[in-house]
């Protein structure tokens, strides 16, 4: 275990994952305390690895768990009950976060979780259908269902002069 690998594996990937689990979770403190787990849980057993994928894949497939994991959790239930009987108390920078929200973004996010997983991995990670499939051990055809459902979607909440983005055929 020598440090510099460790430090070159933090350095390069914890960006990327605390997106993808920022984009399952909807709360970056949670995002940050799932990434940290899977790091841990990796150096833990790291040399129970297969290395039958890339460590990026593995590292992704953790923190994709870990983040259904936590949307499973009595902690995210607990916080939406908390998070809907305080929301009626708004304040001027509530408001004003509120209006400068990406409409694109919302969109995506207000999606069911089969329909946004797609969606943010073709997008954000850039990955093929085929690639995806892999990931979320689906066939390649319910991932491009998945993605072309989630288009319709989008297209009814974006308004057509953002549809640029979701123009993938």
């Amino acid at each position: 275990m020598d440090n510099p690998h460790w430090q070159e594996l933090l350095t390069t990937h914890t960006q990327k994952l605390l997106h993808i689990s920022f984009l399952y979770v909807k709360d970056w403190h949670a995002a940050e305390d799932i990434v940290q787990d899977v790091f841990v849980k990796y150096f833990e057993t790291y040399e129970q690895f297969r290395h039958e994928s890339s460590v990026i894949t593995y590292l992704t497939r953790m923190t994709i768990n870990r983040s259904k994991d936590y949307l499973k959790s009595f902690r995210y239930r607990t916080q939406q009950l908390t998070t809907y009987f305080t929301q009626s108390i708004t304040t001027k920078d509530s408001l004003i976060i509120n209006e400068e929200r990406n409409e694109i973004a919302d969109a995506i996010l207000a999606l069911p979780l089969t329909y946004r997983e797609p969606v943010i991995l073709y997008f954000y990670e850039e990955l093929t259908f085929h690639e995806i499939g892999d990931l979320l051990h689906l066939p390649e055809s319910t991932v491009h269902y998945r993605f072309t459902q989630a288009k319709l979607k989008l297209r009814e909440q974006i308004p057509e002069k953002e549809w640029g983005l979701l123009n993938h055929e």
